[in-house]
């Protein structure tokens, strides 16, 4: 099945980070999507939005492009948000999922993926993760989305597949996401997209988790505090990649 207009809505994980092309655009799932059931395809992700962001921002420009195909990937901003609290969460999912089955015949929604074995102390954000997750499906079964659901996919927990945050997708990452999802809405799509790496992927040493922590960590929760001291939202100042409906070349 092919559709004729394709919008991706969300956080940087929809805009592409960390598939970085030659060009110094982000590609991504979404993309890769596109290229195989799409006419025309916009992109409205803008990295480091929350789901409130994500549904007063994107979905009033996404109305104004009459999609019949919305992929809405969100909700990992939320959880690291200062102030975090379930039953708004819950709420903002709620929300952006109902938003956007009235805006387009077919709404596909993603889960997240479990980080506590591919991160130290992962195991205190999967209690959030969990919650995030158990909102998008009750959403998704609620207003008749489609589920893309990689939760129980042993392979979010092999690190190539993620770039060096841990956090963001690989060009093998997005690859695999966009199979869950083209899988999910029944499109036809190269088998080794899903199919698991050769071999493991070589553990993580005590020096590889330091420079995680040195390089990673410790400049983005600079980062967020410095914006939360000065009223800013990550990924102000952004703009999506593709804000126009244009043809799938």
């Amino acid at each position: 099945m092919r559709y004729q207009r394709f919008v991706a809505l969300g956080d940087s994980c929809t805009e592409g980070l960390d598939d970085l092309q030659p060009d110094g655009v982000y590609r991504g799932w979404a993309d890769f999507a596109a290229e195989l059931m799409a006419e025309q395809y916009a992109n409205l992700g803008v990295r480091g939005r929350r789901l409130d962001q994500i549904t007063a921002e994107q979905m009033p420009v996404a109305a104004t492009l009459r999609p019949d195909l919305i992929a809405l990937f969100g909700g990992g901003n939320d959880l690291m948000s200062h102030g975090y609290n379930t039953l708004e969460v819950t709420r903002r999912v709620d929300v952006a999922v109902r938003k956007a089955t009235e805006l387009a015949p077919t709404v596909a929604v993603f889960t997240l993926s479990d980080i506590s074995r591919r991160m130290p102390f992962g195991w205190r954000m999967r209690p959030r993760i969990q919650a995030l997750n158990d909102a998008v499906r009750d959403a998704a079964a609620r207003y008749d989305a489609v589920l893309v659901d990689v939760w129980a996919d042993d392979c979010v927990h092999d690190s190539r597949y993620f770039g060096p945050d841990r956090l963001h997708l690989s060009t093998l990452g997005h690859l695999r996401l966009a199979g869950h999802l083209l899988s999910a809405l029944d499109v036809p799509f190269p088998a080794e997209w899903l199919a698991p790496l050769p071999g493991q992927a070589a553990p993580a040493s005590l020096l590889d988790h330091w420079d995680w922590l040195r390089t990673q960590v410790l400049p983005v929760a600079y980062t967020r505090l410095r914006n939360r001291l000065i009223g800013r939202s990550p990924g102000d100042g952004f703009k999506p990649k593709r804000p126009d409906l244009l043809p799938v070349r």
